[in-house]
């Protein structure tokens, strides 16, 4: 008799443990069932949020002076901000040289300094001065002087012309002047490791 009755109570504790264990596996899948669709709503919302982000078009930085100049104007870069393609626009800088170097200089704009030089060296040009052009070093007026690979800014007092053939002029003057000076860096390095 105490056999039947232990493996009776055996049977009952199995079909409640059974009973429980369905009872865990439908709450489980009510709960689920309840989540999925909150997944889904907001799985939708992060679909739409890509769908308007990607629809909407990138905002083009403002370019500070847009004005159009006709081709071939030496004063670009002083009439607008440089800014001419898309990827110039995205960056905003412009990028390579700040001026045309295949530019010719203009002789009736040539400074005194310069036609003395002309002069002084017998040449019937600029020569070697016709590619140097004023550039802009950090939004300040300056020219690159090769010997010290650097640039040499122009004196912030100093007012600059508004055509870009007169800066050219005034920068080959002011470079020959620098390298004249005994303030260059070369004259340091000639002193220090000339032979003769």
């Amino acid at each position: 008799m105490a056999k039947k009755a232990k493996v009776k109570a055996r049977a009952k504790a199995k079909s409640k443990a059974k009973v429980r264990a369905k009872a865990k596996s439908r709450a489980k899948a009510k709960a689920r069932a309840k989540a999925k669709p909150k997944a889904k709503v907001k799985a939708k919302a992060k679909a739409k949020a890509r769908a308007k982000v990607k629809a909407k078009p990138k905002a083009k930085p403002k370019a500070k002076r847009r004005a159009k100049s006709k081709a071939g104007d030496i004063d670009h870069f002083m009439k607008t901000d440089g800014l001419d393609s898309e990827r110039e626009i995205t960056i905003g800088q412009h990028i390579g040289y700040r001026y045309d170097v295949n530019l010719v200089p203009d002789y009736s704009r040539i400074t005194p300094f310069l036609t003395k030089y002309m002069e002084t060296m017998g040449w019937s040009d600029l020569n070697w001065l016709e590619d140097v052009h004023m550039g802009y070093e950090e939004n300040r007026a300056a020219v690159f002087d090769r010997n010290i690979n650097g640039w040499v800014t122009v004196p912030a007092k100093m007012k600059l012309p508004n055509n870009q053939q007169d800066r050219d002029m005034i920068a080959r003057e002011l470079l020959i002047k620098f390298q004249m000076s005994p303030d260059h860096p070369m004259v340091e390095l000639n002193k220090a490791y000339a032979k003769f």
